[in-house]
């Protein structure tokens, strides 16, 4: 890394990353969705003018560290950035155009000085529905991508500052929800003007060779923070396995197999030995797998520097084609984080080799996502969307937060009354799944039970959910926590649902009720101090027995 001033370098550095958070900002405060405003489902970033990812916001490690990898695919088979001009928007939501699932857009524009481009600015947003054959983008029964909504290859929606309004029709007309697709979308085009605007502020302050310059410096001092981590961490293979429970239509778990290979200050990471490709959309591409990895690595590295594509460069991923974490077009891929958490679980159970002192039992390993197309008898229709987390696991020198957000989603929580107020629905039940966290020297965090009411005439229930048997592993013998769990309780009768269910009919005074998994344990849990036992006991952390 050429010599910089290191002021500078940090004055710009952070001055970049309030880019990123002040287009966040501009999409929480205009967009119109829970998915986007409450749940935060949705990324900002700022690339160089060469297409590298050197600044992001504090928003989802899957969206971000995939970000650029969709940008270089964008690039080299489809919009070479010599075709980028003034004012241009490109949009995508292909899987196989460097995406990971169609209700993720990826929207990025080039920013210009004297004719120069000399940054891109980024938002990513998961909008709350895109067509297909669920409410909410999550088809359990999808054998092909086509089934789960509308795909837009990389296109100019805006070009050079005129939205292209026939496209955008277009899109509008494929969607539940046209009046919520368009306020979010509008929102992340929006909110890419308010970062170039600032990039032009920037450049103005410090010079546009400045800003290049500190980019550059950036990624390589990103770069060498994680050789250092890696070098200081002991060479040799480390190898792990975790599993994703199936796929909704063929019986059999589904294995994610890790080989990590530390040497000096790289790491290479392969998935040979993983299963086959999916029938069912729990299928993920590249760069869901790649990003999974990202987080893994940079979380068990304990690095403290800014997060940018300069940590990945030490990092090789591999997967065999046509895997589960590689799957060929035109596999469904609408259910891939269910994969990508375990991509991440798999990552860092393989480090607890390396590492056994800062690694953590695995969190619950999945997104609890599910939708409801609703129906009134006045002829309105509603898409409600939401999403849920459980119990992290135990470190070997502290208990597992309960009902906390993994980091690889990061996401927030969308308040019960706003839901109530928009939604007919009325919540009943909303806390911690008593004893659902893995027993051990240290305890699992709890998952969660949440209970609520159906008071619309008609609805169809999906839901995108895993790890009921393939519970969340324990380590230095600690169990695994508890699984999760999906009913609907109708006239005091409570039927159980697969974890992935599609149009499960609902009729007004319907209860549905979910559990999601706890966190496993850390240690011999008969090395549990009896006191931090009592005091479970009193918090009703675990029952008696």
């Amino acid at each position: 890394m050429a010599k910089f001033d290191p002021v500078l370098l940090e004055i710009v550095s952070h001055a970049l990353v309030a880019v990123a958070e002040e287009m966040s900002i501009a999409v929480w405060r205009t967009s119109r969705s829970t998915t986007v405003r409450e749940l935060l489902d949705y990324s900002t970033a700022v690339f160089d003018g060469d297409g590298r990812n050197v600044a992001q916001a504090a928003r989802m490690p899957v969206h971000l560290n995939s970000m650029e990898l969709c940008l270089q695919e964008i690039v080299a088979t489809h919009l070479p950035l010599e075709r980028w001009e003034e004012g241009d928007v490109v949009v995508t939501n292909d899987p196989y155009s460097g995406g990971q699932h169609l209700p993720d857009f990826l929207a990025f524009r080039p920013v210009f000085v004297a004719g120069r481009r000399i940054a891109i600015t980024c938002v990513l947003i998961h909008h709350v529905d895109v067509g297909g054959g669920a409410a909410g983008g999550y088809n359990a029964h999808a054998v092909e991508v086509f089934q789960e909504g509308f795909r837009l290859p990389p296109v100019k929606i805006v070009r050079a500052g005129q939205m292209q309004d026939d496209l955008f029709a277009t899109m509008l007309s494929n969607v539940r929800e046209p009046e919520t697709f368009r306020g979010d979308f509008l929102s992340q085009i929006a909110a890419l003007q308010v970062g170039a605007r600032a990039i032009h502020e920037l450049a103005g302050r410090y010079g546009v060779e400045t800003l290049a310059q500190v980019g550059a410096a950036l990624l390589d001092h990103s770069e060498q923070s994680m050789r250092a981590a890696l070098s200081a961490l002991p060479d040799g293979v480390y190898e792990a396995e975790d599993f994703v429970d199936g796929d909704g239509m063929d019986e059999g778990q589904k294995r994610i197999a890790v080989r990590l290979t530390i040497a000096g200050d790289s790491i290479a990471v392969d998935f040979a030995g993983t299963a086959a490709q999916a029938r069912g959309p729990i299928n993920a591409t590249m760069a869901t797998t790649k990003s999974a990895v990202y987080y893994a690595v940079i979380a068990a590295s304990g690095i403290e520097t800014t997060a940018n594509a300069g940590c990945y460069r030490p990092i090789t991923v591999s997967a065999p084609e046509g895997s589960l974490v590689n799957a060929h077009f035109p596999a469904p891929v609408s259910m891939r984080m269910l994969t990508g958490h375990r991509i991440a679980t798999a990552v860092l159970k393989a480090f607890a080799g390396v590492a056994p002192e800062r690694i953590p039992a695995s969190y619950y390993g999945v997104t609890f996502n599910h939708a409801v197309n609703i129906r009134h008898d006045d002829g309105r229709r509603q898409v409600y969307f939401d999403s849920e987390i459980g119990g992290w696991g135990a470190h070997p020198q502290a208990d597992g937060p309960s009902g906390l957000s993994a980091g690889f989603h990061n996401q927030q929580n969308t308040p019960i009354e706003m839901i109530e107020a928009i939604y007919p629905l009325r919540f009943l039940r909303y806390g911690f799944a008593v004893g659902s966290g893995g027993a051990g020297r240290m305890r699992g965090g709890l998952g969660l039970v949440r209970e609520w009411r159906f008071i619309a005439e008609h609805g169809l229930l999906n839901a995108s959910f895993d790890a009921f048997a393939s519970r969340p592993y324990g380590l230095d013998g600690g169990a695994p926590g508890q699984g999760g769990s999906l009913s609907v309780i109708r006239d005091g009768v409570e039927t159980e649902l697969a974890a992935k269910t599609i149009g499960f009919a609902l009729t007004a005074g319907d209860i549905v009720r979910m559990v999601t998994p706890g966190g496993g344990g850390h240690g011999d849990p008969r090395l549990r101090d009896p006191a931090a036992h009592a005091a479970d006991l009193a918090d009703g952390y675990v029952a008696e027995g």
